[in-house]
């Protein structure tokens, strides 16, 4: 195998096992200036600019006491070989700002806390804020003052990831609504520069005008309607609205007689046309559109017990489903929302499965104004921030770009129905030798879930493509897992016919 593909193998592979530790005891005992834990954990959220903070050439004659301190349920992470195979220091960035407007108001920057646990009280929103998040949507509030479960969370995982998506059956915010308005007007007095969002739900019309006036009086800069919780425990809330068109443009209107804010509607992903409701919101009086809400789901089942998980005394209930694994999904939804017509130049603010920097890039290069993230926070901390600001500022000036407004929607041309996508060339797989194993797994994958176009010497351990079978689905190439298999040119299907 090649020594780049080696390199970069050993640096993500070691990233994913740091257990990204508080007051990380592999930093501490570091006797240079180096940061091995801002290093791993930026390679493990996709900023490779880490030679700000880590200088490998200090790690060469060292005897590396960050690995003998180092924390693990397994063996030391292998910091200094990380060090030795790191890519050189790339060009210093260009200083940018991704300070943008959404819906008229001036952001610092497009990250905010989503509308759950993780922004539920004063001093965890204080302390994300200085930590430098842009904005935050407080969690729901709303005259409803919930009764929780216990346990109210399950993590859903995949071989050696135990965390892939998370369920949860949390509800709006549990302390009483002064309370919450207490913390909104506190945030806004103590952080006149952020963007600090009411999130509300109402039970009636005059609760839903009722929200929006007290958000507004309480400081907020925004409102948004929260139209697509997937468990709230009474009727005719949460995705029970964000399902009936009728019901979004009413309680809409019922929250724009109660606030002259800029009014975001939170849509539900649990519909097939996410289009008709959005549409509905704005007749009713909304300025723009957030998506998306967690997904209806069940996280399994023991089959012991027969019971879901999370358990509450041997039973669940369907519940919203989150981080990475609804990333797909997000995006859907919000391709679509960009590419109606009727709801052109309408500010999205986009979430779903967002946990590093180029998931959050993925959303904006699709037409979002800025994002929301919370699984990830839940996961690692209110900390990533950093990698987030870091990892888009380093893109945005790698590539010339010198605001968030370039990149906005720049995406969306790609996007196009399937009938009009190419089917008259092909594109072969192409395999280096150089880089194959030989474990097989191209050839297993192609006769079993392919079109048998692959052979395998077992004697050599080298797969074989046979051309006139391979229909250039490129299934190979996507379960080998040292990258050995590549793309060749794309040419059309008379030509390799002939």
């Amino acid at each position: 195998m090649d020594s780049s593909l080696f390199n970069n193998k050993i640096s993500l592979n070691e990233a994913n096992r740091c257990l990204l530790c508080i007051d990380a005891p592999c930093t501490a005992a570091c006797p240079s200036s180096n940061d091995p834990a801002h290093m791993l954990f930026a390679l493990r959220f996709e900023n490779t600019r880490v030679h700000d903070y880590f200088n490998p050439s200090l790690c060469f004659d060292c005897s590396a006491p960050c690995e003998e301190a180092c924390i693990h349920y397994d063996f030391p992470l292998r910091i200094k070989k990380v060090a030795s195979v790191l890519p050189s220091s790339k060009t210093p960035s260009q200083p940018v700002s991704l300070a943008c407007h959404f819906m008229g108001v001036a952001c610092e920057n497009p990250f905010f806390l989503s509308s759950s646990v993780v922004a539920s009280n004063y001093e965890m929103c204080k302390n994300a804020l200085e930590m430098g998040w842009g904005g935050i949507v407080f969690k729901t509030i709303g005259f409803l003052k919930p009764k929780e479960v216990s346990p109210r969370f399950s993590a859903m995982g995949k071989e050696s990831t135990p965390f892939v998506g998370l369920r949860n059956l949390e509800q709006i915010a549990e302390h009483e609504l002064s309370e919450n308005l207490r913390f909104i007007a506190d945030l806004k007095r103590d952080f006149p520069h952020k963007v600090i969002v009411a999130s509300i739900m109402g039970q009636s019309d005059e609760e839903w005008t009722s929200l929006a006036r007290l958000a507004q009086e309480a400081g907020a800069d925004i409102i948004e309607c929260n139209f697509s919780c997937p468990h709230m425990s009474g009727a005719n809330l949460g995705s029970d609205v964000g399902q009936n068109p009728e019901l979004v443009k009413h309680y809409t209107a019922c929250t724009r007689r109660g606030t002259t804010l800029p009014l975001l509607a939170k849509m539900t992903p649990n519909i097939e046309n996410m289009e008709i409701p959005a549409l509905a919101a704005l007749e009713g009086g909304a300025d723009g559109i957030a998506a998306i809400n967690t997904i209806k789901s069940l996280s399994g089942l023991n089959l012991d017990t027969m019971a879901s998980s999370p358990s509450i005394k041997g039973k669940s209930a369907i519940s919203g489903y989150s981080g990475k694994a609804i990333k797909p999904i997000a995006l859907r939804f919000i391709s679509d929302l960009s590419g109606c017509t009727a709801l052109n130049n309408v500010p999205l603010s986009g979430m779903g499965g967002i946990e590093n920097w180029h998931d959050a890039l993925e959303f904006i290069a699709l037409g979002c104004g800025n994002v929301q993230i919370t699984t990830s926070v839940m996961q690692y901390g209110y900390r990533i921030i950093d990698e987030l600001i870091a990892g888009m500022a380093g893109y945005l000036s790698d590539h010339g770009i010198h605001s968030l407004s370039e990149i906005v929607g720049m995406a969306n041309k790609n996007i196009v129905s399937s009938e009009q996508l190419n089917r008259d060339t092909i594109v072969y797989p192409q395999f280096n030798e150089e880089r194959c194993l030989g474990c097989g797994r191209c050839y297993i994958a192609c006769r079993d879930a392919g079109h048998q176009a692959l052979s395998f010497d077992l004697v050599e351990r080298k797969p074989k493509l046979l051309g006139s079978l391979c229909v250039g689905c490129h299934l190979c190439r996507l379960v080998c897992p040292v990258e050995a298999i590549g793309t060749s040119k794309r040419i059309s299907k008379i030509q390799c016919q002939s």
